[in-house]
């Protein structure tokens, strides 16, 4: 999978390109695949910007779902992260910080709410081919403030569902891992892969730093299905069990997915050994049975 990443006015952004490789004809679009993603292509005349989220059955327009976060560091301390603009020890200005769970306030970082936006901005404005449907991110405080935001894209067809995972501040560590993707057929024992490079940008004396670009491969499998209790209810989840290896070390994701509400539980397992885990704890949307 080809991903070109643009930053703008301090904000990331990815988008998956595709080459004209249509494999199955469905409703008005081709599903085309690159490298083990599938994704949507529309016939050229076809320019309604809410063309990629139309299809959607998880991920729809208006859609909010909200997740508490917790870091464990390798010998297992609780850790949260607080926003700050104020310079640290050596003069040098320092985005976030850590925080122990003792130390938290109403400055720490506690949930993250993404929200399913229609449309194609802001994506549009910088890509104009971009392909996917706009997920935005706020980044919650215990009072409901977000201190800052980011947008990203999730790929949701009949083929696959695939998402960026939360990677501003503190969540770039998970660039590093295995992002969110479950594919058909929904069953235990499915098999997939996909790889993508990695600039060193993404780096952070935090967890790790390297020269030049690695290329994370990536192996997938669904491992079982199972119920788990959620704060939404108890939830019919697939689980799919991925690894990321590069020169740098190995990563990992344990996700679980639920048709209706999506990937409910992330655990990650960290490139310097540490672990993040995401867990919903709120579901909204105008769209459910």
């Amino acid at each position: 999978m080809k991903l070109t990443y643009l930053i703008l006015f301090g904000l990331l952004y990815s988008t998956v390109s595709c080459q004209d490789k249509p494999v199955i004809a469905k409703k008005d679009y081709t599903l085309v695949e690159e490298d083990g993603i599938t994704v949507e292509q529309f016939d050229s005349t076809n320019i309604d910007d809410n063309r990629y989220t139309q299809n959607n059955d998880t991920y729809t327009a208006g859609t909010v779902f909200t997740y508490h976060f917790e870091h464990s560091t390798p010998t297992d301390q609780k850790k949260y992260f607080t926003w700050s603009k104020k310079e640290d020890a050596n003069g040098i200005k320092s985005e976030w910080h850590f925080v122990a769970k003792d130390s938290m306030d109403e400055t720490t970082i506690k949930k993250i709410q993404i929200t399913v936006k229609p449309g194609l901005e802001p994506m549009i404005r910088y890509i104009p081919d971009y392909n996917q449907t706009i997920i935005q991110y706020k980044y919650l405080t215990d009072v409901g403030e977000a201190p800052f935001t980011g947008s990203s894209g999730v790929i949701e067809n009949e083929a696959n569902v695939w998402m960026h995972p939360p990677r501003d501040r503190y969540f770039r560590i998970l660039e590093l891992n295995p992002f969110p993707f479950i594919k058909a057929p929904y069953e235990v024992g499915n098999k997939w892969s996909w790889s993508l490079e990695i600039g060193s940008a993404w780096g952070d004396a935090r967890w790790k730093t390297w020269e030049g670009s690695i290329e994370n491969k990536y192996t997938y499998q669904i491992t079982d299905k199972k119920t788990i209790s959620t704060p939404v209810g108890e939830l019919d989840c697939y689980v799919i069990e991925s690894t990321a290896t590069s020169r740098i070390g190995r990563t990992s994701l344990t996700a679980y997915f639920n048709p209706t509400y999506g990937f409910v539980k992330l655990d990650y397992r960290n490139i310097d050994g540490s672990r993040t885990m995401l867990d919903m704890v709120e579901y909204l949307s105008d769209n459910k049975q």
